[in-house]
C-alpha cells in the first residue's frame, strides 16, 4: 500500500483519487478552499434547489471521459440534456449560428462563403493528425482557409475574446480541437456541478479517501526517499504526491525542481477570468437565447453573456433568472482590481444592449468571481513546451489544465488528465 497525497480537490484531483483508492493506495486530498470542485465549484441561495457554477460550465455530448465516469458511478440518470440556443452579434443584431440551418441563413456569409465554410469545417472535423497544424497560428491558417470575410466575421472575434492581445499567436491545433471534440448539444448534472462534485467527494470518502478542506500546502520536498509535505507548519511524508494546481503554484510548492522544469512551468502563459453572476427579477432575453457571443470590437464590456435560466428552468432557482457576464482577461487587467459594485455599474450598459428594457432594479443580487488562471495560452509548437506529468523528482507528479493540450480546459479533460496521472503513478510504483 502506497501513501499518496493529492493537492487540489478539483475534478481532476478527485478522478485521480478514485483510481488510486481502487488500487488499494492510502489517499489524502488537500484542498485550500472550503469545498470540493475547483473551478467547477458552485454556490447556492436558500431558495434555490440547484447550485450555480461560479464560472459557467456545461458538458458537450462528446465529453466521453466525464460522462463515462458518471455512468461508472451509477449516476447516468442525473445527466440533463436541454436544448439551448446560441447567438452571435452581427451589425447590431443577434443571429443564431449553432446549426447548419442557422449558418445557411446567417447574413454575414455569402453562398460561396457557406460552401467554403462547410468544406473546411468538415476537413477539420475528420482530420486526425493535429500535429500537422501545430506549426501554424489559428489566425493565419483560418484567414487563408476560410477566407477573409468568414474569418473576420466569425472566427477572429472568438479568438480575440478568448486570448486578448495574444490571439494572433495561438496555434491552430487548439482551434482544431474545438471542431473535433465539441457538439451543439449540451448537458449538465441535476442539481448543478457542485452537486456532482459533492456526490463524488462522498463516494471517495466512503471508499477511504481522506479529504482535508481549508488546508493550504506550504511546501513539497524530498526527505529520505519520501516526499514531505508541509501544512500549516506540520510535516507529513508520502510515497507519491500529485499536484493539480496551476504551473506557477507548482513551481512555488516544489522549489527543489530542476531549473529547466521550473522554467517550463513559469513559462506557461494563461488568461484569467472575471465573472459577474446576477440574479434578476425578469428574463433578460425574451427570445430565450442562452449564450451570446459578443465581439469586443463592438464595445460590449464583457465577452459573453450567458442566461443560465434559458438553459435550465428558473424553477430550479426559486424563480430567479440567472445571468453570467464573463470575460477572459490578462491577469493584470483592470477588472481584477475593480469592486463588485464598480463592475455591476460597468456592465449595466451592456445588459441594456441585450434588452433595452433592462433596469438596474431588476437585479436581486450579484456575485463576483475572479481567477488569474482560467485559460492556458497554447502557442505554436506548444506540445514541445508542456511539462511532463512525472516531474524530475521521483514520486512527484503534476497534472493541470495546462497539459490537456490540444484539447480545451474543462471538467471532461480534467477527468482524463487525472486518471492518466493515476495510471502513471500506479505503473511507476510497480516498477
Amino acid at each position: 500500500m502506497k501513501k499518496v497525497a493529492i493537492v487540489g480537490a478539483g475534478i481532476g484531483g478527485m478522478s485521480a483519487a478514485y483510481d488510486l483508492i481502487r488500487n488499494k493506495d492510502q489517499v489524502t486530498i488537500f484542498e485550500a478552499e472550503s469545498h470540493v470542485g475547483g473551478l467547477a465549484g458552485g454556490f447556492k441561495e436558500k431558495n434555490w434547489d440547484w447550485s450555480v457554477e461560479k464560472f459557467y460550465h456545461h458538458w458537450f455530448l462528446s465529453d466521453h471521459d466525464i460522462l463515462d465516469l458518471i455512468k461508472e458511478l451509477g449516476w447516468k440518470d442525473k445527466v440533463v440534456i436541454p436544448h439551448p440556443r446560441t447567438v452571435v452579434f452581427y451589425k447590431g443584431k443577434f443571429f443564431p449560428l449553432d446549426s447548419p440551418l442557422a449558418a445557411i441563413t446567417f447574413p454575414g456569409f455569402t453562398f460561396f462563403d457557406m460552401v467554403r465554410f462547410g468544406f473546411v469545417s468538415v476537413y477539420l472535423r475528420y482530420l486526425s493528425n493535429w500535429k500537422s497544424l501545430e506549426k501554424y497560428t489559428a489566425h493565419e491558417w483560418m484567414k487563408k482557409a476560410y477566407g477573409e470575410r468568414t474569418y473576420t466575421t466569425h472566427f477572429e472575434p472568438l479568438l480575440m475574446g478568448k486570448f486578448g492581445d495574444h490571439y494572433k499567436d495561438v496555434t491552430m491545433a487548439w482551434f482544431w480541437a474545438r471542431f473535433k471534440a465539441r457538439t451543439t448539444r449540451l448537458a449538465t448534472f441535476g442539481g448543478g456541478f457542485q452537486a456532482f462534485a459533492d456526490l463524488f467527494a462522498d463516494q471517495l470518502r466512503n471508499k477511504g479517501v481522506k479529504i482535508q478542506l481549508n488546508t493550504l500546502i506550504d511546501l513539497v520536498k524530498q526527505k529520505k526517499g519520501k516526499l514531505e509535505i508541509t501544512v500549516n507548519g506540520k510535516k507529513e511524508q508520502f510515497d507519491q504526491v500529485l499536484v493539480t494546481t496551476s504551473p506557477s503554484q507548482m513551481a512555488r510548492l516544489a522549489p527543489e525542481l530542476p531549473n529547466e522544469y521550473r522554467g517550463g512551468l513559469l513559462g506557461m502563459q494563461s488568461m484569467g477570468a472575471v465573472v459577474l453572476v446576477l440574479s434578476l427579477k425578469h428574463q433578460l432575453s425574451e427570445l430565450g437565447y442562452y449564450w451570446f457571443n459578443l465581439p469586443k470590437n463592438d464595445g460590449f464590456p464583457f465577452l459573453a453573456l450567458v442566461e443560465h435560466t434559458n438553459f435550465l428552468s428558473s424553477e430550479h432557482f426559486g424563480g430567479d433568472h440567472i445571468v453570467y457576464c464573463g470575460d477572459y482577461l490578462d491577469p493584470n487587467h483592470e477588472y481584477f482590481h475593480l469592486t463588485q459594485r464598480q463592475l455591476v455599474e460597468r456592465f449595466i450598459p451592456g445588459l441594456k444592449r441585450i434588452n433595452p428594457g433592462f433596469q438596474a432594479d431588476w437585479i436581486n443580487k450579484s456575485w463576483l468571481w475572479k481567477t488569474r488562471y482560467a485559460q492556458p495560452i497554447p502557442l505554436v509548437n506548444h506540445s514541445q513546451n508542456i511539462p511532463s506529468v512525472a516531474t524530475p523528482i521521483p514520486g512527484l507528479y503534476f497534472a493541470s489544465m495546462s497539459q490537456v493540450y490540444p484539447w480545451d480546459r474543462g471538467t471532461n479533460f480534467a477527468v482524463q488528465m487525472g486518471r492518466d496521472a493515476a495510471r502513471m503513478m500506479i505503473e511507476d510504483a510497480r516498477g
